[in-house]
């Protein structure tokens, strides 16, 4: 869990679920935590746990998914010496490990058949058994699990135990993603970005230009928070100007021209497509040139001045209407020296 995060948004929706998190963190009550990837599923965890009265007990995390299905019971619940092959010596569970504190189990909906029939009766009966031992071990622990599913539909197609559900349901926190918290990307993007502007000795923040900051405000976020931090780290770092406003924004760090394609893009046809007409450009009338690459290089700066002039010097339009990426398009411009 990243201990360097913190709650950062002014949207009510927003402030609406970490109140609704606060009051549920004084009640000693297992918490569901819905959302989507890089909602912040972690950071409600850790303040439930620290507004609780078990704020000085331990704070165990548990990804569900990160272990194999053989493993998680074990993972979950501890064994004893000899319980499997591996097991030369015995050792506690998360379980025991959140006796007095709160264990955070994230990727619920992932926990096997098996591993959800053990966690029942923990939940039920407040005790555990390591597996190869039929001593039950009592344990005090407060859960708090996440998932981006919906539980209620596993449950209807026999993936998630109803019974399990409704004992870990006590309180549902869902967690709005970005895309629909009003007003929330500027606040977020101006954090994420004097950090990093600070991280690389920056001696202040220039901020981002007006386009690149509605980019950011129009982008959908897949990703929620955690895509906006990357997106917005990797623009202050790539740029070369800290007096300038940062206008560059890739959102795609995969998107280029030399990304590696499939073997059938590779692969030779054996009846060739045929391109329509409309599809390919016109080439311009033939001269005789005595410089080929300057008199290529020299068309090339003309079409880039004319679109520019077109698209009042607009360089995400200008990208945009000659089929570039805004990136292509700014190594372009540096290289023809139509960089003001």
């Amino acid at each position: 869990m990243e201990r360097t995060s913190s709650f950062i948004g002014e949207s009510s929706i927003f402030l609406d679920t970490v109140e609704r998190a606060s009051r549920a963190a004084a009640l000693d009550r297992p918490v569901l935590v819905i959302g989507e990837r890089g909602t912040g599923k972690e950071l409600i965890a850790e303040r439930l746990h620290r507004l609780s009265q078990r704020w000085s007990g331990p704070l165990v995390t548990l990804n569900c998914a990160a272990l194999p299905e053989t493993l998680i019971e074990a993972e979950l619940f501890g064994h004893e010496a000899g319980a499997f092959t591996g097991a030369t010596k015995a050792r506690p569970g998360r379980f025991e490990e959140a006796h007095g504190g709160t264990l955070f189990l994230d990727e619920l909906a992932t926990l096997s058949s098996g591993a959800q029939e053990r966690l029942l009766r923990a939940v039920e009966y407040g005790e555990v058994n390591r597996i190869g031992s039929n001593r039950a071990i009592r344990v005090d622990v407060r859960i708090v699990a996440a998932t981006n599913e919906h539980l209620p539909a596993l449950c209807e197609a026999g993936r998630f135990r109803a019974d399990l559900l409704d004992r870990l349901s006590f309180e549902v926190i869902t967690l709005p993603p970005l895309r629909a918290r009003t007003g929330d990307v500027p606040v977020l993007a101006e954090h994420f970005a004097r950090r990093m502007a600070a991280e690389l000795g920056w001696t202040h923040w220039p901020g981002f230009t007006d386009a690149g900051m509605a980019a950011l405000v129009a982008h959908p976020w897949p990703g929620n928070v955690r895509e906006l931090r990357n997106v917005v780290e990797r623009a202050v770092y790539r740029w070369d100007d800290p007096e300038r406003a940062v206008d560059a924004i890739q959102f795609d760090p995969f998107a280029s021209p030399w990304a590696p394609v499939g073997r059938e893009a590779c692969s030779i046809p054996n009846v060739q497509k045929e391109v329509a007409p409309a599809a390919v450009a016109p080439a311009p009338p033939v001269e005789v040139v005595a410089d080929l690459r300057g008199a290529v290089d020299g068309y090339e700066k003309a079409i880039i001045e004319a679109a520019m002039a077109q698209h009042r010097f607009n360089q995400r339009a200008t990208a945009k209407a000659l089929g570039l990426s805004y990136d292509q398009l700014r190594h372009c411009l540096k290289r023809h020296a139509l960089l003001g």
